[in-house]
């Protein structure tokens, strides 16, 4: 058994899906105004994006995106830098992985 779908309350739908589109390639596949966004990813994955005012999640709270090797998660990284957000560099952690803060107030790793 795999999970297949998760649904995150954001404080701005329009700015996540975008942003997941831009650096993570999923898909939106239907929405409703700036309310509601349903999102894909290459393997079937649903992710639910719905409008909350305020959003609290844990600090520890995060999704992930693994990546097939350093060489991507560096160049998500640098794109993400350029773009204007604060990144630190990735780090040998639990694999090699950083954190970056995504518009609609969540935590996103990227790793691999």
């Amino acid at each position: 058994m795999k999970i297949h779908h998760l649904n995150l309350t954001v404080t701005d739908v329009s700015a996540t899906q975008e942003f997941l589109e831009t650096y993570f390639g999923m898909t939106c596949k239907a929405n409703r105004g700036k309310g509601f966004a349903i999102m894909h990813d290459e393997d079937g994955f649903v992710l639910t994006l719905m409008k909350g005012s305020k959003v609290n999640y844990p600090k520890t709270f995060h999704i992930g995106f693994p990546q097939e090797n350093e060489e991507e998660v560096d160049k998500i990284n640098q794109k993400l830098k350029e773009d204007g957000f604060n990144v630190e560099p990735p780090k040998q952690l639990h694999g090699y992985t950083f954190y970056v803060e995504a518009p609609g107030g969540f935590t996103v790793e990227v790793l691999c």
